[in-house]
């Protein structure tokens, strides 16, 4: 065979492998350093605005969101029945771990990053993780995710509620700020109106736990609060976490999988078994 026909005949056979190949890679992207992987199509997951049950008690949903102003994002939601999984905070101050790693140590379902941290790892404000407590609480604002020792969970507006160590027997908490939905009504707070990337922790008026996580360098805090409201998710509560760079979901849950992995090493995540 001449040359000239073997080459093309060699480009060919490179296409044909490569489009078949592509059928079955699941799409991945980057926003703003943060490597995001989508959900696979197993269960329909890739369907907009539909839940899918992904084991009994987890079901997960992507929506596009869109402010006010015009910005949008894929938002990924998960939704907890805290009957039927385990919450805990993992701290590692001396150890960060990326989301990805976090979830190879801990085998958890699902994993999402905590409340902010300073420059030695070191928790801004209270931490309880497995009834160890480190650091001071935040006085007249911002929130807490919260598991008491009967492991029933919530998320406690501290300037509504301070946290008082003599009364509240704790074993899991993770502080943020602001608090961004309290009885169902948006808060007013003073934060950077930059877009960043977004995450949330939220309960619902049945009583759920929900992980919300925008990745994309789009929404400020306020139009993630506006947008909260807005939504047909019913939540009852919602605090910001450490967002940024910080950002990062994990699921891994009855074949279906969400890869939003941090940029930064996280001492702080909150985990679900």
């Amino acid at each position: 065979m001449p040359a000239k026909h073997a080459l093309k005949l060699t480009l060919l056979i490179a296409l044909l492998v490569c489009s078949l190949l592509a059928c079955d890679v699941v799409p991945s992207i980057t926003f703003n350093g943060t490597p995001v992987t989508a959900p696979s199509k197993a269960g329909g997951s890739d369907t907009l605005n539909t839940w899918t049950q992904t084991q009994p008690g987890v079901e997960l949903r992507r929506e596009l969101w869109k402010s006010a102003g015009g910005n949008e994002d894929t938002v990924t939601i998960t939704r907890f029945d805290l009957h039927k999984v385990h919450i805990s905070i993992g701290y590692q101050p001396d150890k960060p771990l990326q989301l990805k790693d976090w979830m190879q140590q801990t085998n958890a379902i699902a994993i999402i990053n905590g409340g902010y941290f300073d420059q030695h790892n070191q928790a801004t404000a209270l931490l309880i993780s497995n009834g160890q407590a480190s650091g001071s609480s935040y006085q007249g604002c911002c929130g807490m995710l919260a598991v008491d020792a009967q492991n029933n969970v919530s998320i406690q507006s501290l300037r509504d509620q301070p946290y008082d160590p003599n009364t509240q027997q704790l074993q899991q908490a993770t502080q943020s700020r602001p608090m961004l939905l309290i009885d169902g009504k948006r808060t007013q707070f003073e934060e950077t109106a930059a877009a960043s990337p977004r995450s949330v922790v939220a309960m619902d008026n049945q009583g759920r736990l929900l992980f919300i996580v925008s990745p994309a360098q789009t929404f400020s805090i306020d139009e993630m609060a506006d947008l909260l409201v807005q939504s047909d998710l019913s939540l009852k509560t919602a605090l910001n976490l450490d967002g940024g760079s910080s950002t990062g979901l994990y699921l891994r849950s009855g074949g279906q999988q969400v890869s939003l992995d941090s940029v930064s090493a996280l001492p702080i995540v909150i985990i679900v078994k």
